[in-house]
């Protein structure tokens, strides 16, 4: 052993570090015991990790535009990128922290705003998560193990999805993914530092996502308190340091804004109190699992009462279903086998044992969010389960190994064939829900698994070639079905809030995420045509209820989006685009996203639809014309903010355009109560606002079952019924420095009230 493989803390001090060049070979050779391969098997997984992530990553465009807006105005406001506001002039924060935010923002600021300085830092996340990954496993586990781990993590269609689109949860599976490291270390050797770490990690997790970071405490404290190499009263006092570095990295943020003066500050998007902690425990946290979510959308009750769940159905079998399956699924029920396998061999092994440790670990982080995922009543949509990615693979790569190693005893070669045969025969389930999308391969990987799966549990036990070869044969077989719709992922552009993996088909969420016959999505998410990108995809076709459907666009240069994912359950798909995949991003004329005829479920509950993306530019933006492009932007630098829009996405869709900032009326929802109609006012008064877009984000301001602060209807109203209208092509703007001379007030346009038309 070479003073290399010492851990640093034992080296004695006579003995020198390693040089800078031993430290370069040492990342290439790896660990001196590994065979020569590995460590070039492991840096050319990530390279290929790297290099299929960045695939064609501009035709996503800036994906979800609500956090690429607030990456654009961090990336122009340091205070902006502080409190992670949507717009530089801090009008309103987005509805979660900052921290996923900060790369982007910073991304922005280096290199400019563009398609690729808001989603490379995403696939460095990817990448890092993989490597961080391996690390974990192939600390007690073979190399082979590690490697596994990472593939199985890599060709999940869901994290191929999200480590190239820009929601906060990218950042969120890196950072649990370091955060077991940390505690794997801890259980190695029982160092306090390793649990002061994971209490880091877990806190900065909380800035990015809140309440979801904290799913895993519970079992990960159980674990380290049981298992620990340490005394009780030690472990105890461990898992205390390691909760307050948790509070110190979560809190201080949250500190600063709960202190900081209101009005010196943008308002807390997402809560109807301008309170964080609200949001924190409300909105984005309890009321995700009760369903009691203020100023949400989609009909009150508490998420329940239609089919389960205004958000999908709940259940145990919720990760398998026609929503969520094809997305995380491919292998759970191998990695669950796996789990007790794993749990099994080791149990008669001392209590520090930390191969133990590992399935326990690994396994009860899995569980726990498996079951919150499987039965929150709230807000749910299928991309959260990429939170389960890193768990499974990692039993996956652990479970295999130990399985294989113990195949000489006949209970578990069978057990080893169960695994690839369980595998086999779900992924032909899978793969039956795209009957059209490479038809072939169910019964491939059926025929192939059954047969490896034979050869592991009867004939490998006896010769160790046949056994390596039906092993081989079994893990092909095993990932081909993950990895053919991780392909389709990475050939698809995907914009929009809410967003698929996989072919057309793949993910059947009726209407939003469960409203049965409200218009569905048939895999992808509700993108829309936006942001002054003429559509160069094929034309859509005609649906239900003479709706149009037209698909997305291409972005020009990365700089606007490009094909959205989206569809409506029970109709045929949109043109293939050469890889099976639905034509993306269909816009919906004259309606809200999810209505059934025209008007529909949304004009019923006053969401509107003029001009607007999805669900009237709520969950997706609007199309800016170079005519409105131009038409806003005139004079931009003498108002605070160039124009005010209701929702956050119809708002981020001209910010994005224009790159000056838009007030966002109603936060995301358009629910928010900010600005009131007094404070919007005092703004128009004050010359600070120069344009009103109307149409798009939820209309009448309302929320779940209608609540919700109805701020946005007000100021529509008084907006219109006070300032002079200008079309521009289809968009509607009021300028609010021009009053109707109706009114009686001066600044009229000269029009006499009569509504002006823009268009040269």
């Amino acid at each position: 052993m070479t003073t290399a493989d010492i851990p640093t803390h034992q080296i004695p001090e006579a003995v020198s570090p390693p040089s800078g060049q031993a430290r370069i070979a040492r990342l290439w050779r790896g660990r001196a015991e590994d065979p020569r391969w590995v460590r070039p098997a492991f840096l050319g997984l990530l390279l290929l990790t790297f290099v299929a992530y960045l695939w064609d990553l501009s035709a996503s465009g800036y994906a979800n535009s609500f956090y690429s807006a607030a990456a654009q105005a961090g990336g122009v406001s340091w205070k902006a990128l502080f409190f992670g506001s949507l717009d530089s002039a801090n009008a309103i924060t987005v509805d979660k922290p900052p921290a996923a935010l900060w790369p982007m923002a910073l991304s922005v600021r280096i290199f400019g705003l563009s398609s690729w300085a808001i989603l490379v830092p995403q696939v460095l996340m990817g990448v890092g998560t993989v490597a961080v990954l391996y690390a974990a496993v192939r600390r007690r586990f073979s190399a082979a193990a590690g490697l596994i781990a990472g593939v199985v993590l890599a060709t999940t269609p869901v994290a191929a999805l999200m480590f190239r689109f820009n929601n906060p949860d990218a950042l969120l599976a890196l950072l649990m993914t370091v955060t077991i490291y940390f505690v794997l270390r801890a259980l190695e050797d029982g160092r306090t530092k390793w649990l002061v770490w994971a209490g880091v990690a877990i806190g900065f997790a909380f800035l990015t996502k809140t309440l979801q970071a904290f799913l895993i405490l519970p079992p990960l404290a159980v674990v380290y308190g049981v298992f620990a190499p340490t005394t009780v009263r030690r472990r105890l006092g461990q898992i205390g340091l390691s909760a307050g570095a948790m509070v110190v990295a979560g809190g201080w943020w949250t500190a600063i804004v709960e202190l900081w003066p209101a009005s010196s500050r943008p308002y807390i998007g997402g809560s109807q109190n301008n309170s964080f902690l609200e949001l924190t425990f409300g909105y984005n946290g309890l009321g995700r699992i009760s369903g009691d979510e203020t100023g949400s959308v989609g009909g009150g009750g508490g998420g329940r009462g239609m089919g389960g769940g205004g958000w999908g159905e709940t259940g145990l079998d919720r990760m398998f279903n026609s929503e969520i399956g094809s997305q995380i699924s491919w292998l759970l029920p191998a990695a669950l086998i796996l789990l007790v396998a794993g749990i099994v061999i080791t149990w008669r092994a001392k209590r520090t044992e930390t191969a133990r440790g590992a399935f326990l670990v690994w396994g009860s982080a899995l569980l726990m969010t498996l079951l919150i995922f499987s039965f929150m009543a709230g807000i749910f949509h299928q991309y959260y389960t990429v939170a389960l990615a890193p768990y499974l693979a990692a039993l996956v790569g652990m479970g295999v190994t130990v399985l294989w190693e113990e195949r000489g005893r006949f209970v578990w070669s069978a057990v080893l064939g169960v695994v690839v045969a369980a595998t086999a025969v779900w992924a032909y389930v899978l793969l039956g829900r795209t009957p059209d999308y490479l038809p072939w391969l169910r019964w491939a990987v059926l025929v192939v698994g059954l047969v490896a799966a034979v050869g592991l549990a009867v004939a490998g036990r006896w010769n160790r070639r046949f056994a390596l070869s039906a092993a081989g044969v079994g893990l092909v077989a095993s990932l081909a079905a993950p990895f053919a719709y991780t392909v389709s992922t990475l050939n698809t552009g995907h914009t929009g809030s809410i967003v698929t993996a996989g072919p057309a088909g793949a993910s059947r969420m009726g209407g939003m995420g469960g409203f049965p016959g409200r218009g569905g999505r048939d895999g992808g998410g509700w993108g829309g045509p936006r942001m002054g990108q003429t559509p160069t995809g094929k034309a859509g076709q005609t649906g239900q209820a003479g709706r149009t459907g037209m698909n997305g666009q291409t972005g020009a240069n990365g700089q606007a989006p490009g094909n959205g994912s989206g569809g409506r359950t029970g109709q045929p798909p949109m043109g293939r685009l050469g890889n099976g995949q639905q034509g993306q991003g269909q816009s919906q004329t004259g309606q809200g996203r999810f209505g059934g005829a025209p008007g529909g479920w949304m004009a019923e509950r006053g969401f509107g639809g003029r001009g607007g993306g999805g669900m009237g530019g709520l969950l997706d933006g609007q199309q800016v014309s170079a005519k409105v492009k131009t038409k806003i932007s005139a004079h931009a630098d003498d108002y605070t903010w160039m124009a005010a829009a209701i929702g956050s996405q119809n708002a981020a869709s001209y910010q994005l355009a224009t790159q000056k900032p838009v007030m966002a009326i109603g936060g995301f929802n358009g629910s928010d109560p900010s600005p009131t109609l007094t404070q919007f006012k005092k703004d128009v008064t004050d010359g600070k606002i120069h344009y009103f877009v109307a149409g798009g984000g939820m209309g009448g301001g309302m929320g779940r079952g209608g609540s919700g602060s109805g701020a946005a209807s007000k100021i529509t109203s008084w907006v219109e019924g006070r300032f002079v209208k200008v079309t521009v092509g289809s968009v509607t703007l009021y300028d609010l420095t021009q009053v109707k001379a109706s009114t009686g007030s001066s600044g009229s346009s000269g029009t006499s009230g009569s509504s002006g038309t823009s268009g040269s």
